[in-house]
């Protein structure tokens, strides 16, 4: 059966049977060695308990004993048969197997010979473990004849009787032996009990075999494999497995693997395309498993690369539909112990099915918690977590002003939360996450919160929060709403009014600082206030100030500081994770079912500002109902280009990053790029002019802190410049665009002085290496904006600055009207051929 139908494995003990032990422990352990040795191919098993000789039967809704850790066991002896299976090839398949007792008495013996090999074993078997019983076997029929033998389970030489061909010999009640006449076969076992967890050579060559193959189908289907050398084809593998898969990928040269690499990566979320292969790596054997839920997809044991490493590899799964999150379970033998980790893994869907997500459960924010970004185009912003009421960082505001009108300078936190009550017949219910329901944002008008809110007495409310930024102001508007109730079991009736109560936690300071009361604004501030029936103007200096009005209610003056503030987030960063708040009061408002509200909060010149902040037209959350649930990459990417550009006065350039940044040379170049491949020319052709205009020896700003453009610390921006130019002379044709000018000089004349004076020398140590062609750059000049250790060393020259020179080299090529383009195309020669032979 076991050569036709497939592998019969031997149990010792199963749950039907009664426990082996309970007869006896000799009897348990001949039983034991003779399911492994009479075992086909090694296929050999046991119920959990048999190591320790257990004698309660398996019961498997109740917890019997396994009699684990009794002294009196069998667990180095079942050590010793499973090194004898995996080691001895006369338990590989192409084995025959023969019974050749001789004679009376309750014994066997089986005769194991590898025919590959000529690898044999006898099996000699007391099966009486009360009585004494002589086992004979025809000494013909094994081909061996020696009398002498070493029994591989004990190491011990065995002397036989030997008469008219056959042998004998006087086992002991419930004696099983192993005996080979080739004493090499004991250091077969050896070696291969110190490689703990290592599958076996010939299980290993075999699974290689079968995964080169598998690879094979994958790509070329369930076909005749014709002449493919399965040899060559496993070595190939065993040697560099991700270039065997990309020599056998027919659709290109992309090797399609992804590599998960133990442990690096076990806090990493490794993301897997379409039709990718996932291979796991790592220095000792493994067992490896991909799971969904309690489902299992994929299941892989590990196998032994040429260069010791161990390696499974997962053939691609089903595409999904939509992302999907999946688990890599991962059991890691090391000496003497197995370590047991899981990592996140992403399965990607087909790029046209991919969604971004714009709708968020609670759930999924308690797994996942995200923040929320607004800007007004002019570099201020709005920047929340989605928890309402909750601050991790000091960076976090729903008004984070730009005080300047003509460009970016650092933010004021103005306007830090707001904390809210629902009140009805005397019950309060703050607004916080055990009421969140979920959240929703929109590029264009923010972002909409949606609660849930008890009442008492079995009922509830909901109330809808939508926050976003005026678009050009350092504006905030919050309008709270609450919904129709739609006659909805357990909802309040429309008709019955609750109150809802706001406070604003307020400060004054730069983004990159934090409050302390004791300072000073513990005296100052309440007296900065000027309160009025709506709202109130809150002013500790004298250029500017925070105004908050709400339309419908009134405020009251009641101050009050909430003291030592945590930010998570700076404290894991080791910062100041204290900041104080200054509440003024609070407002009060009421609503029906239908009615909303809104708090409007602006930063304003005091002299300059209008009695109430700038409102735009649309004061409700419908616009949100209307748009679907998920954007397309490309549209979303689009979108959110628009809150990175800020006015520079007639010019564009861009917020580098928010919450931290203000505006970079080589990140808005950078950022440009983009800008141009969605079609916004305008806007990029404006952020380049901004840098193109401070070119000055060679150099262009590294980064541009309010008007001050001191700081050119780069080797890389001004060679981005000339890259953001070839894209987009490239999109608009080269002399609409070269020919314009910013101040004084055209872009093209920019463009050939930047370059002139990169080969002869800045005045801030970049150069050209006349042999090579290359660029010199100094310590912290690259992208990396540090010295090293804090980064791999930079000084010298990047291979990164070499090639976007190159490039801007050709580009010089191509635009340079004058007799010096030869000249260009020369020195790009010259750096390409300085880098091949590099």
């Amino acid at each position: 059966i076991s050569s036709e139908d497939g592998i019969l494995l031997h149990f010792a003990e199963t749950h039907d049977n009664n426990r082996l032990a309970s007869r006896s422990k000799t009897y348990a352990r001949m039983r034991t060695t003779l399911c492994a040795l009479l075992s086909y191919e090694g296929s050999f098993g046991f119920a959990n308990g048999v190591e320790w000789f257990a004698t309660e039967k398996i019961n498997v809704h109740e917890a019997s004993s396994l009699n684990w850790g009794a002294e009196d066991n069998q667990v180095d002896h079942l050590k010793t048969l499973s090194n004898i299976l995996k080691a001895h090839p006369a338990f590989f398949n192409k084995t025959e197997l023969s019974l050749i007792q001789h004679g009376e008495g309750n014994h066997i013996v089986l005769f194991r010979n590898n025919i590959p090999t000529g690898k044999k074993l006898l099996i000699v078997a007391n099966l009486d473990d009360n009585n004494q019983t002589l086992a004979s076997w025809d000494a013909k029929k094994a081909g061996i004849k020696e009398t002498t033998y070493i029994d591989l389970l004990t190491s011990e030489k065995i002397h036989v009787e030997s008469s008219s061909n056959y042998n004998s010999y006087f086992l002991n009640p419930g004696m099983v032996l192993c005996l080979t006449n080739d004493e090499n076969d004991l250091d077969l076992i050896k070696i291969n009990a110190e490689r703990d967890f290592i599958v076996p050579e010939k299980v290993a060559k075999q699974k290689m075999n079968a995964k080169a193959l598998d690879i094979l189908r994958i790509y070329n289907g369930n076909n005749d494999i014709g002449d493919f050398d399965i040899e060559n084809a496993s070595n190939s593998l065993a040697d560099n497995p991700i270039e065997y898969c990309r020599r056998l990928n027919p659709f290109s040269g992309e090797t399609r693997v992804k590599v998960w690499n133990w442990p690096k990566d076990v806090r990493r979320e490794i993301m897997i395309p379409p039709s990718y292969f996932l291979m796991v790596v790592a220095d000792k054997p493994f067992q490896a498993l991909i799971a969904d839920g309690n489902f299992i997809l994929a299941n892989e044991e590990s196998l032994p690369r040429s260069d010791g490493l161990f390696f499974a590899l997962f053939s691609p799964l089903q595409t999904p539909l939509k992302h999907q999150q999946l688990v890599l379970k991962l059991t890691v033998y090391e000496s003497g112990q197995a370590k047991h980790v899981q990592a996140p893994l992403l399965y990607l869907s087909e790029p046209e099915e991919v969604r971004l997500k714009r709708v968020f459960s609670r759930s999924q924010l308690l797994k996942n918690p995200i923040g929320m970004l607004d800007t007004n185009g002019r570099g201020a912003m709005l920047h929340v977590p989605v928890f309402w009421g909750t601050l991790n960082s000091k960076y976090d505001a729903i008004l984070a002003a730009n005080t300047s009108s003509e460009y970016p300078v650092d933010r004021l936190v103005a306007f830090s939360r707001c904390r809210a009550w629902v009140v009805f017949q005397g019950f309060s219910q703050d607004v916080c996450s055990d009421c969140f329901d979920s959240f929703e944002f929109d590029y264009k008008d923010g972002g909409l919160w949606r609660y849930r809110i008890p009442t008492s007495q079995g009922e509830h409310i909901h109330l809808n929060i939508r926050l976003h930024m005026v678009n050009g102001e350092n504006s905030v508007r919050i309008v709270f709403t609450r919904p129709y109730s739609n006659n909805q079991d357990r909802n309040l009736s429309d008709d019955k009014v609750i109150k809802l109560i706001l406070r604003p936690d307020i400060e004054y300071r730069n983004f990159h600082e934090t409050t302390k009361a004791f300072k000073g604004p513990e005296q100052l501030w309440p007296g900065a206030v000027s309160s009025k029936s709506s709202g109130f103007m809150f002013a500790p200096e004298a250029e500017f100030g925070l105004f908050m009005d709400i339309s419908k209610g009134n405020f009251s003056f009641e101050p009050e500081w909430q003291y030592m503030i945590f930010r998570s987030l700076e404290d894991q960063r080791g910062l100041d994770p204290n900041s104080d708040l200054f509440s003024p009061g609070y407002f009060q408002t009421f609503l029906k079912g239908g009615e909303e509200v809104v708090l409007s909060a602006c930063v304003d010149s005091k002299i300059k500002h209008k009695s109430s902040c700038p409102e735009p037209a649309e004061t409700n959350d419908s616009s949100f109902k209307k748009r679907h649930p998920g954007l397309k990459i490309e549209e979303a990417l689009t979108l959110a280009l628009d809150h990175y550009i800020t006015s520079r006065g007639s010019y564009k350039s861009i917020i580098a990053g928010y919450p931290w940044f203000l505006d970079w040379g080589r990140d808005s170049l950078i950022f440009a790029r983009g800008m141009i491949a969605a079609g916004k020319y305008k806007e990029a052709e404006l952020v380049i002019k901004q840098f193109a205009r401070f070119e000055k020896d060679g150099t262009i700003p590294n980064m541009i802190s309010g008007h001050d453009a001191a700081n050119r610390d780069t080797s890389d921006a001004p060679l981005w410049l000339f890259i953001a130019c070839s894209d987009l002379a490239g999109a608009k044709g080269k002399d609409s665009f070269l020919n314009r000018k910013t101040d004084d000089r055209d872009i093209r004349s920019i463009l050939i002085s930047l370059a002139s004076r990169l080969i002869s020398g800045t005045p801030n140590g970049i150069y050209m290496d006349d042999d090579s062609g290359f660029l010199f750059s100094p310590a912290h000049f690259t992208w990396m904006d540090t010295n090293y250790p804090a980064c791999t060393p930079r000084e010298g020259y990047p291979v990164e600055i070499q090639a976007l020179w190159y490039k801007a080299l050709l580009f010089l090529s191509d635009i340079d009207t004058s007799d010096s383009s030869k000249k260009w195309s020369a020195l790009a020669a010259r750096v390409q051929k300085s880098i091949y032979e590099l």
